[in-house]
């Protein structure tokens, strides 16, 4: 695959992930930040009327979902996109023109959820791991070398805005490639707060 030019948004390298919340809540939303503080775009779920109506009935886990990120002007730069399942999640990332750029696999390791982040021909470009409870955790390659981290740790302005659990902050390492890898890996690593969501 040859060298593709990144939206802005992924050009990025440090992610604020701040929930929206809502009273009636059938879809998970997002809204995101620079390290200046400046919002710099949406992650949405998008939720068909009848999946709304079936989740009254039947376990989210099973229902398929797709999360669009769009950047500061509303254009869609990537989507995340994951079909019925009965058990581990396998879900596909797209980028703004609805081409594969990669995925997320869920694996089983002792009782702690564990995500692969592989490229578009399913090989792992990166692993998300670490202590889910205290939602913090490294984003590291196949060699384990860090490529970012997850972590609920905030700096400067952000100490006083973010406050509740469900915020969270992405930074991604200067060692990441800066090609469709990175769009994967940051979209990936931004959205993981409502894979696991859905995947409950």
């Amino acid at each position: 695959m040859g060298q593709t030019k990144l939206p802005e948004f992924f050009q990025y390298d440090d992610f604020f992930i701040d929930e929206k919340v809502g009273l009636l809540k059938f879809a998970n939303a997002y809204k995101v930040f620079n390290q200046d503080g400046q919002q710099i775009g949406n992650i949405r779920q998008e939720v068909p009327l009848l999946h709304k109506f079936l989740r009254l009935f039947l376990n989210k886990a099973m229902f398929p979902f797709t999360l669009n990120i769009a950047d500061a002007n509303e254009q869609v730069v990537a989507s995340i996109h994951r079909g019925w399942t009965f058990w581990m999640s396998k879900i596909e990332i797209r980028d703004m023109n609805g081409v594969p750029v990669g995925g997320i696999k869920q694996k089983f390791k002792f009782m702690k959820p564990l995500f692969h982040i592989l490229d578009a021909n399913g090989d792992v470009l990166a692993e998300i791991k670490g202590d889910w409870k205290a939602w913090n955790f490294k984003i590291v390659d196949k060699n384990e070398k860090e490529l970012g981290a997850i972590t609920k740790k905030w700096a400067g302005a952000f100490k006083e805005v973010f406050t509740t659990a469900d915020k969270y902050r992405v930074t991604i390492a200067e060692e990441c490639p800066e090609d469709v890898n990175k769009m994967a890996i940051v979209a990936g690593a931004i959205t993981i707060d409502m894979v696991l969501k859905e995947s409950k």
